[in-house]
C-alpha cells in the first residue's frame, strides 16, 4: 500500500463530493488534522472507520486500499480482508512502539545504574552526570511510549 497514493486518493475523492477536511471530519467524527495527515500520507485511516470513509468518498475500499479508480485495476479484495489487513498493520505498530518503550525503559534503568558507579575525579564525575542526564529523559520517554500503546490497546479493545 502505497500512502501517498492513498492520501492523495481521498484528496481528490474529498473535493469530488465538494467537501472540506473539516467537512468530512465532522461526518467521520474525527479532527481536520487527521484527515489532513490522512492526506498528506503520514498516516493511514484507522481500520474502524474506513468503511465509513468509503461510503462517505462514494468509492470502493479496493479502490482506497490502491490509491486509484478500480477501472484497470489488477487488484481485487475482499472488504474484510482489507480491514483486517490495516487492522493487522495497526496493531504491529502499536506491538513496535510498545517494545522501543520497554527497551528504552531498561536502558534508562541500567544507565542510571551505572551513573552512580562512576565518581571521584572530573571526568568520572561528568561521565557519571551525562549518564543520570540521558538516562532520566530516557526513560520518560519510554513511559510515555508504554502509555500511548496502552492506551491504544485499550481504545481499540
Amino acid at each position: 500500500m502505497d500512502q501517498i497514493a492513498i492520501g492523495k486518493f481521498i484528496t481528490k475523492k474529498r473535493k469530488e463530493q465538494n467537501f472540506t477536511q473539516e467537512q468530512l471530519a465532522e461526518r467521520l467524527g474525527v479532527s481536520n488534522k487527521t484527515i489532513s495527515k490522512w492526506e498528506t500520507g503520514k498516516c493511514m485511516p484507522d481500520y474502524s472507520i474506513v468503511e465509513l470513509l468509503c461510503k462517505e468518498l462514494n468509492t470502493t475500499l479496493a479502490e482506497l486500499m490502491n490509491g486509484e479508480e478500480d477501472e484497470k485495476s489488477i487488484h481485487t479484495y475482499d472488504n474484510e480482508q482489507i480491514v483486517a489487513m490495516i487492522k493487522e498493520m495497526q496493531d504491529l505498530k502499536n506491538a513496535k512502539t510498545m517494545i522501543i518503550g520497554f527497551v528504552l525503559i531498561i536502558m534508562g534503568g541500567l544507565m542510571l545504574a551505572l551513573s552512580q558507579f562512576f565518581g571521584g575525579t572530573n571526568i568520572q564525575d561528568f561521565l557519571s552526570g551525562l549518564m543520570l542526564g540521558i538516562s532520566i529523559p530516557e526513560m520518560l520517554l519510554g513511559v510515555f511510549l508504554l502509555g500511548r500503546s496502552l492506551a491504544y490497546k485499550n481504545r481499540k479493545n
